[in-house]
């Protein structure tokens, strides 16, 4: 870390007059609050993110070291990247606009979105062009004219969600009905199809906690998910717990399965059997796990009768009575490529011992993305383990932690969206560029039939479409649709550099807030105090949006009469009372603010937890959510739906396009996991990109056999391609990827060479350059990200320089 720190101290010389520089521009009105709301001018702060707790090291108002919480079993390395994240040369300085719109107005040369000709301007001039434009589509668009997209992983903290914040804004300042989204990229299809599944979003609930599985596991499956990688970081604090019990179970010796297409971290760490299965197969390689325990006559046919509805209705698929194809592991190496006789032997060893199958996201995140953890549920069913301790199924053992006991603490409440003007409406959010493509138009989603409104602006607060939307040469051209773009962010990102108005956040290291650690063990409550203010002319978002208030006229109604503070007290000592219900003492506000943490204790109950125990012990007086009350393999409601492409059992469906597919155009599928180094597209243009920046662009994975073919070696450059779009990256050669898949991890920032132009090549090193933009299914309407092939050769022209990182001229 030492040697990092030294690093980036050299690197950001260029901003040792920040914190002057700050001080010439607006300063937010936190900077008049009591004392203990300052930003520390030397010494030690302890705060909080994503990446865990830490305490940073303030020398003459400026940060200069952070210490990961002593406390955390597995510090993450990304902390450098938090700390470096301030200071970055990706940084929004001043209030911006683009030239064009500031010129002629709005809708002026929407095409010249994206050529980062910005004019800086007052923080005055700015927000009263943004109430301009408010006010302008209430009166001339009418309700439904603004998307509060604002979708993202935001930063950590209570008071600062920029979601809440927004959609607050517009409800209660503007006062207007207005769009919203629906759902997540992350779990679009799973969090629809779960509940006519098992009753239950399930993607985000607790798992059977990590004591229980380390003690009675036998076999431990990991399949399509990296949780040494993943869990780094949390939607709260992380609190990193999980990493113990990963190597407590490790040390047990017992039997680790990790099925991908590459080797993971995990597989790794656990020294795990490394299955490769083909990408967007994994329903096939199911249902042949499945046709063997049924054939074979090992399937636990008294868990099916008891706790499964329509398991008859699905057998004549799976024997292949209805379409004389039997589903067998045949059949199945066919399509995913792992041998017959080693589908056969992982069905006998998951059916022979206690066997927990954890799944990643990744497996719902393609065309058709409905059947994989509908398929596993089933096949977890057949083993009939699910609701014993260490058996059955998980979502989200890579997420956040989760199967971290769950603490007796305490729940903090958080700032709210003000509550919804009638006639508001949301859409899948996926499906934001089809919106814009379609207006007045109808499109299904889970049984109904609704229409696309007509948006005219669009205001973006702490998130990135352009980076998690799907084809973003098709995206390029639907944004050209608005007359007005606002994004408030504290960095350039890509989707910063295609707004027309650009508003400078504080990071959440240059206001306070308060927050809690662990999603799932909400383990502590954590004081997430500023360290420094803010640097240049940013502010936090929170005063951007009392300014805002108050100029449509609202300011009292936003505010409910509280500040910065007043809500971080508010928030604590709702949860003072919480405890005090469950009689935990919690200190008074101004003792937990000095300390800056309460941790909460973990009760022994809690360390025993079996997901779907109840159910399983009386499913009549326990039953699931599911209309039958048992797990549903048939799903009559899905039936009544009538979809095409969702049909009322798990199936394997053929994708748009799938290496070795019969219509494939391109011999490369493109694996686009969550990377290593940063938070999806966060931390990008930080220092941890020196570790990971193979010839200054993001890293691609490749098989020897593919680069030997093409004649790259590691370090070279080479251009991935496709119908959609195009990108350069950095070239990595290795084993532990199968043949005919390349990784380019998402989250790499668009950085086009033409800015703008629909079609310009990427010159760092986008995936969504090249994914396509449909919806999983009618059901659910998720993102298929992982439904990509693709080819690639050496780039041999001369090399584009990589702008995406520096701010534009005046920035």
């Amino acid at each position: 870390m030492s040697k990092i720190i030294a690093n980036y101290t050299s690197r950001r010389s260029f901003l040792k007059g920040a914190s002057a520089l700050g001080a010439l521009g607006v300063l937010a009105p936190s900077i008049f609050s009591p004392r203990f709301a300052q930003a520390a001018v030397n010494g030690e702060v302890l705060s909080g993110c994503h990446w865990g707790a830490f305490r940073a090291v303030v020398k003459d108002g400026r940060w200069t070291e952070v210490k990961p919480w002593e406390q955390d079993p597995h510090p993450s390395h990304q902390l450098a990247g938090v700390m470096d994240s301030v200071y970055s040369p990706s940084r929004i300085k001043y209030p911006m606009v683009r030239r064009a719109y500031l010129e002629k107005g709005r809708g002026a040369d929407v095409e010249d979105r994206g050529s980062n000709d910005f004019v800086r301007v007052s923080w005055d001039k700015a927000l009263d062009l943004v109430a301009q434009e408010l006010k302008y589509a209430k009166a001339t668009h009418g309700p439904r004219s603004v998307f509060t997209g604002t979708y993202g992983w935001k930063s950590a903290g209570k008071i600062h969600n920029s979601r809440s914040l927004l959609r607050r804004l517009i409800n209660r300042g503007l006062q207007m009905p207005n769009v919203t989204h629906t759902g997540d990229y992350s779990t679009g299809a799973s969090q629809v199809i779960m509940p006519h599944v098992m009753g239950t979003l399930e993607v985000y609930e607790q798992q059977t906690v990590w004591p229980v599985v380390v003690e009675n596991t036998e076999v431990l499956v990991v399949w399509g998910a990296d949780p040494i990688k993943t869990n780094q970081i949390d939607w709260l604090i992380a609190d990193h717990d999980s990493y113990t019990y990963l190597e407590e179970f490790k040390k047990t010796g017992k039997k680790v399965i990790c099925i991908d297409p590459l080797k993971s971290k995990t597989a790794e760490f656990m020294d795990a059997e490394w299955v490769q299965v083909k990408p967007q197969t994994d329903v096939a390689l199911m249902l042949g796990m499945a046709h063997t325990l049924f054939v074979e006559e090992l399937y636990d046919v008294d868990f099916m009768d008891e706790y499964t509805a329509g398991f008859d209705k699905f057998l004549p698929y799976l024997t292949g009575e209805t379409d004389q194809t039997p589903k067998s592991a045949e059949w199945a190496s066919e399509i995913c490529g792992v041998p017959a006789d080693k589908i056969k032997e992982l069905a006998r060893l998951f059916m022979g011992n206690r066997t927990m199958l954890t799944s990643g996201w990744s497996l719902q995140r393609q065309h058709h993305g409905e059947q994989p953890h509908w398929m596993l549920v089933t096949l977890a069913s057949m083993l009939g383990q699910i609701g014993l301790p260490g058996g059955g199924f998980g979502l989200s053992y890579h997420y956040s932690n989760g199967g971290t006991p769950t603490s007796d603490g305490p729940a903090l409440s958080g700032m709210n969206d003000g509550g919804a003007m009638e006639g508001s409406v949301s859409i899948p959010v996926a499906r934001v560029v089809e919106m814009l493509e379609r207006p007045g138009e109808e499109y299904d989603f889970n049984g109904t039939r609704y229409t696309f409104p007509d948006i005219k602006i669009a205001y973006w607060a702490g998130g990135n479409p352009f980076h998690h939307h799907q084809d973003r040469n098709r995206m390029i051209k639907a944004w050209q649709k608005l007359e007005t773009v606002i994004v408030q962010d504290y960095q350039w990102t890509a989707t910063a550099r295609f707004a027309d108005i650009v508003l400078p956040a504080a990071s959440a290291y240059e206001r306070n807030d308060i927050e809690a650690m662990g999603s799932y063990s909400n383990k502590a409550t954590v004081a997430m105090k500023k360290i420094v203010d803010p640097v240049f002319e940013a502010r936090s978002e929170y005063d951007i949006f009392v300014d805002l208030a108050d100029r449509l006229g609202n300011k009292e109604a936003y505010t409910d009469g509280r500040d910065e503070m007043d809500w971080i007290r508010h928030y604590y000592e709702q949860a003072q009372k919480q405890a005090a219900s469950k009689n935990l003492e919690m200190p008074a506000f101004e003792k937990f603010w000095e300390d800056g943490i309460v941790v909460h204790p973990i009760s022994q109950a809690a360390k025993e937890y079996v997901r779907y125990a109840d159910f399983r012990e009386d499913p009549l007086l326990e039953p699931l959510g599911t209309p039958t009350g048992k797990i549903e393999i048939y799903s009559k409601n899905i039936e009544k739906m009538g979809y095409d492409d969702c049909p009322p059992h798990p199936m394997w469906m053929e994708p748009l396009e799938r290496l070795d597919g019969p219509d494939a155009k391109f011999p490369i599928h493109v694996n686009t996991g969550h990377p290593n180094d940063r938070l999806h597209s966060q931390l990008n243009g930080t220092i941890l990109r020196e570790g990971y920046a193979v010839a200054d662009r993001e890293p691609c994975m490749i098989n020897p056999k593919d680069a030997e073919a093409r004649g790259i070696k590691s370090g070279d450059v080479i251009r991935i391609f496709n119908d959609r779009g195009q990108t350069l990256a950095g070239a990595i050669v290795s084993e532990d990827i199968m043949p005919n898949v390349i990784r380019l991890y998402e989250g790499g920032w668009y950085d086009p060479v033409e800015g703008g132009k629909v079609g310009s090549l990427c010159a760092y090193g986008d995936v969504n350059t090249l994914t396509p933009d449909l919806g999983t299914s009618k059901l659910a309407q998720g993102n298929c990200g992982h439904t990509v092939i693709a080819d690639f050769e050496k780039f041999e022209g001369e090399l584009p320089d990589v702008k995406v990182f520096t701010a534009p001229k005046n920035g």
